[in-house]
């Protein structure tokens, strides 16, 4: 078999194996969900539902509450240089617009899904 046979039989196979993934994964194939950072952000945002006593404050001289921090979850970059892992918690650190305001925010959920499946707002600062 020569070269112009196999790079064709090679090409017509990709083709197929392409459009067969796109027809089985859809827009998941193509918008990234499936990303690491968009696989946090979708866990934050469905399951933020505390807030600690620091982040109490700080929401309190904002003009916003936890429902106007989690809707802006979906647009907020998620920092991993800046999170910190221990051994029972993750502490996420989030850049984002919250009601119109620049803000920084952390939230902490715990790494075992089994004993605790909420995140809690930890603190929320200005930038």
């Amino acid at each position: 078999m020569d070269l112009q046979r196999r790079l064709t039989l090679y090409l017509f196979g990709l083709i197929i194996g392409g459009g067969m993934a796109y027809f089985i994964y859809g827009e998941r194939l193509t918008s990234g969900a499936w990303l690491p950072e968009h696989k946090v952000k979708q866990r934050l945002e469905s399951t933020l539902l505390k807030t600690a006593p620091q982040a109490e404050t700080a929401l309190s001289t904002w003009p916003a509450d936890l429902e106007a921090v989690r809707k802006s979850i979906p647009s907020a970059t998620v920092s991993f240089k800046e999170s910190v892992r221990t051994d029972d918690s993750i502490y996420y650190t989030l850049d984002g617009v919250v009601d119109g305001k620049p803000a920084r925010f952390v939230i902490v959920g715990l790494r075992d899904f089994d004993r605790d499946s909420t995140a809690t707002l930890w603190s929320l600062k200005a930038r």
